[in-house]
């Protein structure tokens, strides 16, 4: 049965460089924010960090099955909640590879970072491998959720291929690297793809100096329901928004462009 809404939670929180801290902080920050909630969000790489840039993150890749997606599945059953968060995944390619969102919860699913950021000066492809091009949706509690990451926000044709496979949601954890114009980029693009898809935008990022923080949703309609601030790496913030199924319908009857478009 579809939920009239949905409750999520964003979790904008630093990963240390130790797996084990990331583990217990896991079990923890779920915990305090599960309860009553649908959907509990952590940002990308939040198994491990990506430490100094260029760094070999192999040695940290776990399966699907191991330690860090088994702490997400226990902290979901146990707070009855969604998890979302991002670890790396070993891969078919010795030594690359891949960024890995796991959901965790009634429904499960894994989404690897299609677009790897070759961008500003960084060469993500030098150590990561990119994933296949298959979008992914998951259900939580009736609502649609489609994956992505970070650098994926920057292609619009991620989005629209989730919508099209029925998103009403898109769920954006990141590890977006502060720098000058970047928090500007960050909520425009944001703000875009909600607009252009009709859809809630669900977005949580690590936390600044190294990180731009300002984890936030939007509604169909482009508002910003919640903004976190910059925020510190030794202070999680938790910020909380409602997606309503009246408001989505809403939107897409006010503006019809998912109906209307001819390409």
């Amino acid at each position: 049965m579809t939920a009239p809404t949905l409750r999520i939670a964003l979790v904008q929180a630093a990963a240390a460089l130790e797996p084990a801290v990331n583990r217990a902080a896991l079990t923890e920050l779920v915990a305090a924010a599960g309860p009553d909630t649908d959907l509990v969000v952590l940002p990308e790489a939040f198994a491990r960090d990506f430490g100094e840039a260029g760094s070999d993150v192999s040695p940290y890749a776990e399966p699907l099955d191991g330690p860090f997606a088994t702490a997400a599945a226990t902290a979901a059953a146990e707070a009855g909640t969604t998890v979302v968060a991002g670890m790396f995944e070993e891969g078919p390619v010795p030594g690359r590879p891949w960024n890995t969102l796991v959901a965790r919860g009634a429904s499960e699913a894994s989404y690897r970072k299609v677009h790897l950021y070759d961008s500003f000066g960084y060469r993500e492809s030098d150590r990561l491998s990119p994933g296949p091009l298959e979008p992914v949706v998951l259900d939580v509690a009736g609502w649609q959720v489609g994956l992505m990451t970070c650098y994926d926000l920057r292609f619009p044709e991620l989005a629209r291929a989730l919508v099209d496979r029925g998103a009403e949601l898109l769920v954006v954890p990141a590890a977006w690297v502060a720098g000058p114009r970047k928090v500007d980029h960050w909520r425009t693009l944001l703000t875009a793809r909600a607009i252009e898809n009709t859809v809630y935008v669900a977005a949580v990022g690590q936390p600044a100096p190294r990180y731009c923080g300002h984890s936030m949703v939007v509604d169909p309609f482009g508002d910003v329901l919640v903004e976190a601030g910059p925020g510190a790496p030794d202070v999680p913030e938790v910020i909380r928004a409602t997606a309503s199924r009246v408001t989505l319908d809403e939107a897409r009857r006010v503006n019809p462009s998912l109906v209307n478009r001819r390409m």
